[in-house]
């Protein structure tokens, strides 16, 4: 079992598998993207494999795979057929943009990988447009509706970005009553790769829970998970749910129960602080596991308590994207 310097046990990894993605969304990244790194610095699949035993032997029980987007990497399927072999590793889950997640959708099924998050912060094709820069909408949709159709989990990531598409909110809720999907609200994050700079964000949580009860006031809220990142409720007459997510405000930190490795092999324990060592050097370098178990309890037991101490172990956190810090 792992247990951080504060007593929160941590038993959920989430695993990037690249720094790339095939959308520029403009809360993320400039129009021309970032500089991603050289493939000789990516973890490779027989590293993430290795790093990913030695994790779940030492008590993580769930993986979600990110990135970048997870599916422009090639030989992800790879990955996940030996994850599914681990024992120990009780859930295995994706997020994806859902743009190239078509030709897999078959076999995630059948190695009963059913839990995906898809990013969508529109359900407005121009919108859509607008923020991704990308004419991908249609390969989208398709793919959400085959997803739904075919049993999947399904949770969509919805960013709420102000001036952008607070008006899909209510569209969204409306066109998924129908299915049983999450739809999570995420309150924008300050890592944008420096697209733009802020310090505040007008569409907090409570100021989405509240647009969305003046359109649907008889809703229930809903019991979640202790270590669960968002708040939950059903509306009334929807077979869907609803989530918000306080990514800025951060009001999950005293329950976190996760730890992210990122393309290259930094491990981070919290999403707002540096990275606390680099597992990649230390598997190429010195090739003991003894060394990687080391590095990770170091990291483990000097996390800061909260996202915004995190968050003054450096200055440029604000310029970083999300594709180079994992998801």
């Amino acid at each position: 079992m792992l247990l951080d310097n504060h007593n929160r046990h941590i038993n959920y990894l989430r695993l990037a598998v690249t720094d790339r993605c095939n959308l520029r969304c403009n809360y993320c990244m400039p129009s021309e993207g970032i500089d991603f790194v050289k493939n000789d610095k990516l973890l490779t699949i027989d590293e993430l494999v290795t790093l990913s035993t030695i994790l779940v032997g030492r008590g993580i029980d769930k993986i979600r795979i990110t990135g970048g987007e997870p599916f422009v990497r090639k030989d992800l399927m790879l990955l996940l057929r030996h994850l599914k072999k681990l024992d120990g590793l009780k859930d295995i889950s994706v997020t994806t943009n859902a743009t190239l997640i078509g030709p897999y959708i078959t076999e995630l099924k059948e190695l009963g990988i059913k839990d995906v998050n898809v990013s969508l912060d529109a359900i407005d094709k121009a919108t859509f447009e607008r923020i991704t820069r990308r004419d991908q909408y249609d390969t989208v949709h398709e793919n959400l509706i085959r997803l739904i159709s075919e049993g999947f989990n399904v949770r969509i990531n919805f960013i709420v970005l102000e001036g952008q598409n607070e008006q899909d909110i209510i569209p969204i809720l409306e066109l998924m009553k129908h299915y049983p999907v999450s739809v999570r609200f995420l309150e924008e994050m300050p890592f944008n790769g420096g697209s733009k700079s802020f310090q505040t964000i007008k569409w907090d949580y409570k100021t989405i829970l509240g647009h969305i009860t003046n359109a649907f006031p008889k809703y229930t809220k809903l019991k979640s998970p202790i270590t669960s990142t968002s708040i939950n409720y059903q509306i009334e007459g929807h077979k869907s749910t609803f989530g918000l997510i306080p990514s800025f405000s951060r009001t999950f930190c005293g329950t976190c129960n996760r730890l992210r490795l990122t393309a290259t092999g930094d491990i981070i324990t919290c999403l707002y602080g540096k990275p606390k060592a680099n597992l990649r050097d230390i598997l190429r370098h010195k090739g003991n596991s003894d060394k990687i178990k080391e590095a990770i309890l170091s990291a483990i037991n000097s996390r800061a308590k909260t996202g915004f101490e995190a968050q003054q172990e450096h200055k440029s956190v604000f310029s970083s994207s999300m594709t180079s810090i994992g998801g």
